[in-house]
């Protein structure tokens, strides 16, 4: 009986080094990529602002109390978040408009999230894609067929249509992809109706900031 426990003590004392040992090189792990991968998510962040918006020079994070998606809801039934607004400024730090980051979660294979840049006129510059997991094929072809055709459109609202768009409101849904367009467009309202009521207006074009 005592061999029997004197074992059991030193398998335990083992897998506890063990244990131990991995949680030790965890975070060694995590201590030497968190950088590198921060890094990556700021140059990844700043060149989808740049597609978005070629003419400003700068961008700073606007601070929004309760964050950007509370604003925006107001009460409203809503499958969109507004993740994070961005100032584009130019080289004297004047503000011509926005980056808002923007998450859909109808997608037909999870959340979609886009950025997009609209000038202090309402003009849609366009939509870069961040993270989309749509089957191949079909919704993965969102970047190819829908991204191009929010290029430099200034309208309240978008529609798609599977005819053949006929003004510039109208956004040719992807074939066979009905699902994906559908949360494109939906997300790219949403992010023009969160530009209208809450950011179109406001003195220095900041909130609470």
């Amino acid at each position: 009986m005592d061999n029997e426990k004197k074992s059991m003590i030193k398998d335990a004392l083992i897998l506890f080094a063990i244990t131990l040992v991995a949680g030790l090189l965890l975070g060694f792990v995590y201590d030497v990529t968190k950088e590198p991968i921060a890094q990556q998510k700021a140059k990844a962040k700043a060149e989808a602002c740049r597609k978005v918006f070629a003419a400003a020079e700068t961008f700073e994070p606007m601070i929004i109390e309760d964050g950007p998606t509370a604003v925006f809801m107001a009460g409203k039934d809503s499958n969109v978040d507004i993740d994070e607004v961005m100032r584009a400024l130019d080289s004297s730090g004047q503000l011509l408009g926005y980056v808002i980051t923007v998450t859909d979660h109808e997608g037909y294979g999870g959340d979609i999230q886009f950025s997009m840049g609209v000038t202090l006129d309402g003009t849609l510059n366009g939509i870069s894609l961040l993270s989309i997991s749509e089957t191949a094929g079909l919704g993965m072809k969102a970047g190819d067929v829908l991204v191009p055709q929010f290029e430099n459109k200034k309208v309240e609202a978008f529609t798609y249509t599977k005819s053949g768009s006929t003004g510039d409101s109208e956004i040719d849904a992807i074939s066979g992809a009905t699902i994906t367009t559908n949360a494109v467009v939906n997300g790219v309202n949403s992010g023009l109706q969160f530009f209208n009521s809450a950011l179109m207006g406001i003195e220095g074009g900041a909130v609470n900031e």
